[in-house]
């Protein structure tokens, strides 16, 4: 899509325009069910406030993850490595390194020989990661990577095995099609017996997971509305907060809880930048994220899907929060010796818990 940007009397010093932004924002106003991708959530201060949602006593996926891989990071390798096979650890989105680094520690432990490829967008949180890792592990070769998800792959020898992990309830912000594309992009990196782990959040009592996307200090809340917040300032947006509130829903019926933003009135919203106007009716919304939740049968389904066979589920003690290990089944792949391009995500984009 060309975009006609108004860069018309804008002072020297204004920072240039995000061409992607731009584009999913008009895409995104202009559509009959009005979209906004929630990988814009993370500027500075959308990250600050998902820091805060992490720690909140109603959002229990982060915690029970890191409970899982700190509490079971013995099982984990077991099945991780059985042959005591060395292992290449690619894991995508992998922030400051925190939940890894048991996991590591158990690997290390068992005998197996094990190289850390994190990947991630922040190079902040990489040099928190090698900063952990060599004050906790400095005997674990680490190769960081910075760039987008999936933007690079490393190369790593036949005689590897690879275990990729994509944790987070990342896939959870994908619909089903968007998720068996993104695992079949993931097994085709992948020789027969390389394994997959994917933390997943599990369908559980429907009040407990509404809870954890509408918290009772208004976190999620402000989390939500930064988003236009940012459009303000980047696209010279004039989006009022006041006109706009927080809804979240969770449906038992198909395991998806979703959030939104809900315009109070009949307005017009404008952006300077781009020349271009969006138009809202009162009660009308904008989708700005969706986390799914998974039954056993679901990750089976998945699985099979996209090459993928079920090796085990660990879950924590009361099957809140699930980490499946997904072995790669017969298919053809190749590895290249040198980091190759793969892929990128689009909407609704990612959102590690």
């Amino acid at each position: 899509m060309h975009l006609a940007l108004n860069h018309a009397k804008r002072p020297a010093t204004t920072l240039a325009v995000d061409a992607a932004l731009a584009r999913d924002v008009i895409a995104g106003l202009s559509a009959e069910q009005k979209f906004l991708p929630s990988k814009w959530f993370y500027d500075d201060e959308g990250s600050r406030l998902f820091q805060h949602i992490m720690a909140l006593p109603e959002y229990y996926l982060t915690r029970t993850e890191l409970g899982i891989l700190h509490n079971q990071s013995g099982e984990l390798a077991k099945w991780i490595a059985p042959d005591a096979l060395a292992v290449d650890l690619i894991e995508l989105g992998s922030g400051d390194g925190a939940k890894t680094v048991s996991l590591c520690e158990a690997l290390l432990r068992q005998g197996v020989q094990c190289t850390y490829h994190p990947i991630d967008v922040s190079k902040h949180a990489l040099t928190d990661l090698q900063r952990r890792f060599q004050a906790e592990l400095p005997a674990l070769p680490l190769r960081p990577i910075q760039g987008d998800y999936f933007e690079r792959w490393p190369g790593t020898p036949p005689s590897h095995r690879q275990v990729v992990m994509l944790l987070g309830s990342n896939l959870g912000n994908l619909n089903q099609k968007q998720s068996v594309d993104l695992l079949s992009r993931v097994r085709s990196r992948l020789l027969v017996g390389d394994v997959l782990l994917l933390g997943l959040d599990l369908k559980k009592d429907p009040g407990m997971i509404l809870a954890a996307y509408n918290d009772s200090q208004g976190v999620t809340a402000a989390f939500n509305m930064n988003l236009l917040r940012r459009l303000n300032r980047e696209l010279e947006m004039d989006f009022d907060t006041e006109h706009f509130s927080h809804y979240a829903s969770y449906s038992p019926l198909d395991g998806t809880a979703r959030s939104f933003l809900v315009s109070k009135r009949r307005q017009t919203v404008r952006s300077r930048i781009l020349d271009r106007e969006f138009n809202f009716v009162c009660g009308e919304t904008i989708y700005t994220e969706q986390s799914q939740k998974y039954s056993t049968e679901m990750i089976t389904q998945l699985a099979v899907a996209s090459g993928f066979d079920v090796a085990n589920v660990i879950t924590d003690d009361f099957g809140l929060y699930a980490i499946a290990i997904l072995r790669a089944r017969t298919q053809q792949a190749t590895r290249s010796a040198s980091p190759a391009t793969i892929f990128s995500v689009g909407w609704p984009g990612f959102m590690t818990c």
